[in-house]
């Protein structure tokens, strides 16, 4: 299993009139956490992009809240990768509030799709070598 660790400070424009972080903001910080442990891998979406002509679109999201986060607090992004991608790739993340309670966590299933033909391709070689030390 690969696992990452990122921290992100709640802005004022991230929460609502309750002053708790809007609930739709949760995708952002699950973004923040996926593109934070790919960058860990020495693998980024720009890269991805550019070089391997591969995006990654969120094919879908499960979410579960389980204590609001407010503005200005520091959350702890736990980010991690539990099996080996082969046509989608799963990324959980848990988040954490300054008391370390856990607060949210998060399931995000993104597959990859080859820029100019618009068509699904599989996992791009480069990940599975940045992965395999996690899974042997």
């Amino acid at each position: 299993m690969y696992s990452h660790r990122t921290q992100i400070r709640v802005r004022y424009g991230e929460t609502d009139q309750m002053a708790y972080v809007y609930y739709g903001q949760y995708a952002f910080y699950y973004e923040v956490g996926r593109v934070e442990a790919l960058r860990e891998l020495g693998l980024s979406y720009k890269k991805m992009e550019e070089e391997l002509g591969i995006f990654m679109p969120v094919m879908s999201m499960n979410v579960k809240y389980l204590r609001p986060a407010f503005y200005d607090e520091l959350l702890t992004l736990e980010t991690s990768i539990e099996s080996m991608p082969e046509m989608t790739i799963r990324f959980d993340t848990k988040i954490f509030n300054e008391k370390n309670e856990w607060i949210n966590s998060g399931q995000v299933f993104l597959c990859f799709v080859d820029i100019k033909s618009k068509k699904r391709v599989g996992v791009p070689e480069i990940i599975t070598n940045k992965l395999l030390p996690y899974f042997e």
